[in-house]
């Protein structure tokens, strides 16, 4: 009887996973429409009050991403505010929804990784996620490897998706 190889583990595919750079933190949303009258108006020193008073320690070594889930119309100190009350407690702080700050957090990642492995590689940017990848990131990643790789598809190699071929 032949023997069964497995041609994927042979072959020189280097696989690119965004999952392995997923923060290990949990990335919590703030909305701070809570601490705003009926979510609409900021009245500043009830605001103060509202940050004075919550517990921001609940989300010691946490990245926080604050948002306002109400069309009110905020000052531009607002957010500042908050985070200035949040930065002690909070891994990182940032003013957006939660993809807006898991995207932000793979870009600081992503351009500190060293993609040398990946030149004149054939490449598999991994597509089946199980945790939640924001679909930007993908775009963010495909641009460090475009420059290095021989190749790009998407997805497993299996099923991949062709992405990118350099000229020779």
């Amino acid at each position: 009887m032949e023997e069964i190889k497995n041609r994927v583990a042979e072959s020189k595919l280097q696989v690119f996973d965004l999952e392995d750079y997923f923060p290990k933190e949990e990335v919590i949303e703030l909305d701070i429409s809570a601490w705003l009258l009926e979510g609409q108006l900021l009245r500043e020193s009830d605001f103060r009050t509202a940050l004075k008073e919550y517990n921001w320690q609940s989300h010691q070594s946490q990245h926080l991403a604050l948002y306002c889930s109400t069309d009110a119309i905020l000052p531009a100190w607002a957010f500042a505010l908050v985070t200035a009350h949040a930065v002690a407690y909070c891994k990182s702080v940032y003013q957006g929804t939660k993809q807006e700050a898991l995207t932000a957090l793979y870009q600081q990642t992503l351009s500190q990784l060293d993609f040398s492995n990946y030149k004149a590689a054939p490449v598999i940017l991994k597509g089946c996620a199980h945790k939640p990848v924001p679909n930007q990131v993908y775009t963010l990643a495909i641009q460090y490897l475009i420059p290095l790789a021989k190749s790009i598809m998407f997805g497993e190699a299996c099923s991949a998706v062709p992405l990118f071929k350099a000229k020779k």
